[in-house]
């Protein structure tokens, strides 16, 4: 194993402290307990909109805190779920005063804690789950299907609800409409190494794939060989629309997620072939965003994660947002 790191147990410290140094007039960094804030927080009467989860999955949530989007993020160890103590931490140092909305994957130590934290805060709160991944329907991890890369198309669209003024009611049923409306799957070329670990996550062939995987090397569908990047993108993009099931001429945001160990080349030429897939049957692409966003540590792989749009949805998915890691202008 080869990692850049000091200790395994301060990694997620010092990478913490990094991003603050990096991205100061964006965020600030609080360390007991750990969470990430939007530096100018709390911003009085906005529905404050917190996420987080276990880290490994950078820039996944604390790359995404800033105007438009999180108001913070609470970062757990490498693939374990945040504490109830920084997400009531976090909740409390950023409440505008116009209550507390939780966007939540569905894994079984994230949906625990927020529940908990949730009853702890005493301030009017919401919660989104996210769920987006239709390669299974449980693991040891989660009851029912996993929340992964389709956690960021709800972050940036009820984020800039809410940096608009919406209530917590209308930002948290614009979210669970947002969750209906999207599904991703994955699929890995090699595993990930956990350096606490020092070992991959699954052995896989030189020559295998594996399809459906979960952004902690869950296991997937099946594994099999390796295909040309049309036939995995056919399999993805039919198992994602197959499930969502749009109506024919359906305007669709199409994003391809790196899992951390892919590079851009290699990510372009799938949304090439997944477009190219997508638009055959009939959608619309009318919304696209590449890159890592919901990454797996080091391993090689995508996924592909497409969102039925309505004209609310475009409007607040390209309004205005700066974060460490997704910005843009009107």
């Amino acid at each position: 194993m080869k990692k850049f790191m000091n200790e395994v147990d301060s990694i997620l410290a010092e990478s913490l402290r990094g991003l603050g140094q990096a991205h100061g007039e964006l965020l600030r960094i609080e360390e007991e307990p750990t969470y990430v804030a939007r530096a100018d927080a709390p911003v009085r009467g906005k529905v404050a909109l917190i996420s987080g989860g276990g880290s490994g999955h950078e820039p996944l949530h604390t790359g995404f805190v800033g105007r438009g989007m999180l108001d913070a993020a609470c970062p757990g160890q490498i693939f374990t779920a945040p504490g109830p103590d920084q997400i009531v931490a976090a909740a409390r140092a950023v409440d505008g005063g116009n209550g507390i909305l939780f966007v939540v994957k569905n894994y079984s130590g994230d949906v625990m804690n927020f529940e908990m934290a949730a009853e702890m805060i005493g301030s009017p709160c919401e919660s989104i789950l996210v769920d987006d991944d239709v390669a299974v329907e449980g693991s040891s991890y989660t009851t029912g299907r996993r929340g992964v890369a389709g956690t960021l198309v709800v972050e940036k669209i009820v984020g800039a609800a809410a940096e608009a003024g919406a209530s917590l009611q209308d930002c948290a049923a614009l979210g669970r409409r947002v969750v209906r409306a999207t599904g991703s799957m994955g699929v890995a070329l090699t595993s990930c190494t956990v350096p606490a670990a020092g070992r991959p996550t699954f052995d896989l062939g030189e020559d295998e794939m594996e399809l459906g995987v979960g952004i902690h090397g869950e296991p997937g569908r099946r594994r099999e060989k390796l295909a040309t990047a049309d036939d995995i993108a056919a399999e993805l993009v039919g198992a994602v629309l197959d499930d969502l099931a749009p109506p024919p001429g359906r305007e669709m945001l199409l994003l391809v997620n790196g899992l951390g160990g892919t590079p851009m080349m290699e990510l372009h030429l799938m949304y090439a072939a997944a477009a190219r897939i997508a638009e055959a049957r009939g959608f619309r692409i009318v919304r696209s965003l590449v890159g890592n966003y919901a990454t797996c540590l080091d391993m090689a792989g995508c996924s592909l994660t497409f969102s039925m749009l309505d004209d609310e949805m475009k409007g607040f998915w390209d309004a205005p947002v700066h974060t460490a890691a997704l910005r843009w202008a009107a």
